[in-house]
């Protein structure tokens, strides 16, 4: 499963890259197949995640979550200077279910003593309205325009709970398949309206895919399916 997902995430790193300043019929075709390639891949981290008894609580707070903020694969390489980054897509709960999904990309930067490199899958639950809305923004900083904390994982996790009540987003990540705790804080979440544009066919701020049915992709329906099957009561 993970090779097939570094295949497919790696042909759509490929693409986009060679896409930059295209503006033909055929370029916007090809972005719209590769970020495809990216709400599939999130819809497999969801199932990562759910399969996963380590995140049982998750689950949990998924169910009373008012967005998700998926990243299939966050990368983490470098020596001397480092650097994180991904590809993700951003869901809100609705009346009807879990919206459409917005094309971001989460990045920061860092410099420290760092050997080698790393993939994670990520999952941010976004607790509150006020996480959504400063994610809706065209720039979004993890820690400064809303609190984020490390959901609680494993066995025993219940007691743990309550130091995360007041957290705005809960933080889930796994690498190599082991649940694992990465430092996102002050990581930049950012928009791609470009991308949104060629994956639904017309323009659309991020606040008009998730909450005014602006668009749709028949390509998302699993994605949404899995999240909605995810829910733990």
């Amino acid at each position: 499963m993970h090779t097939r997902r570094s295949l497919l995430l790696t042909a759509a790193a490929g693409s986009s890259i060679a896409l930059l300043g295209l503006a033909t019929p055929n370029a916007t075709a090809l972005a719209a197949t590769s970020d495809q390639g990216l709400v599939d891949e999130a819809r497999i981290t969801v199932q990562d995640f759910t399969g996963d008894t380590q995140f049982t609580d998750m689950r949990r707070k998924l169910a009373r979550a008012k967005g998700v903020f998926i990243v299939p694969q966050l990368l983490k390489a470098s020596f001397i200077i480092g650097g994180e980054g991904g590809s993700g897509v951003l869901l809100a709960k609705t009346q009807t279910g879990w919206s459409e999904p917005a094309i971001y990309t989460m990045g920061a930067g860092s410099i420290g003593l760092q050997i080698g490199g790393e993939a994670s899958e990520v999952m941010l639950l976004l607790m509150s309205d006020k996480a959504v809305e400063a994610i809706l923004r065209n720039e979004f900083k993890l820690g400064a325009d809303a609190s984020v904390a490390a959901g609680p994982v494993g066995a025993g996790i219940e007691a743990a709970t309550t130091t995360n009540l007041g957290a705005d987003i809960l933080s889930y990540s796994k690498v190599k398949g082991l649940a694992a705790g990465i430092s996102i804080e002050g990581a930049v979440i950012s928009a791609r309206h470009s991308r949104n544009a060629a994956y639904y066919g017309k323009q659309a701020h991020p606040r008009a895919i998730l909450y005014e049915n602006a668009v749709s992709n028949r390509g998302t329906l699993e994605l949404r399916q899995a999240l909605a099957a995810a829910e733990m009561p």
